[in-house]
């Protein structure tokens, strides 16, 4: 990890932070269920997995590397949120506890979709 990197992250990182917040302005919770996470964290699987098919991880050809560390690391690390996911599934335990596990089993099972859907968008070639 370079300073250059570092940077890269931290930037896109508020970014990220800013936008997931905005998203909470903007989508209320639908009662007891934490919809605008749900959101963020679908969305973001999606858009990391188009970035993960257009730019792979590669030790020897660090192609990309600022783009990816930018995009993927800081802005979608920074929109998509695991803490809140965990808390808000924990809270909602507490009320609603079928609730807590449709929202557990939403959120991993149509995240892993829009993640696989997200690389078959992304590896789609291009005609010219």
């Amino acid at each position: 990890m370079t300073l250059r990197r570092l940077l890269l992250v931290i930037a896109g990182g508020m970014l990220g932070t800013a936008a997931r917040l905005g998203i909470g302005l903007l989508i209320p919770n639908a009662g007891l269920l934490p919809v605008a996470t749900l959101v963020a964290n679908v969305a973001g699987a999606l858009l990391i997995g188009v970035l993960a098919a257009r730019l792979p991880f590669d030790r020897l050809r660090d192609r990309g590397g600022d783009i990816r560390v930018f995009l993927g690391t800081g802005i979608l690390g920074g929109f998509t949120t695991y803490s809140a996911f965990a808390v808000g599934s924990v809270q909602l335990w507490t009320d609603a506890p079928l609730l807590a596990v449709l929202y557990v089993v939403m959120t991993l099972g149509i995240g892993l979709a829009a993640a696989v859907l997200g690389m078959r968008w992304g590896k789609t070639k291009r005609r010219a």
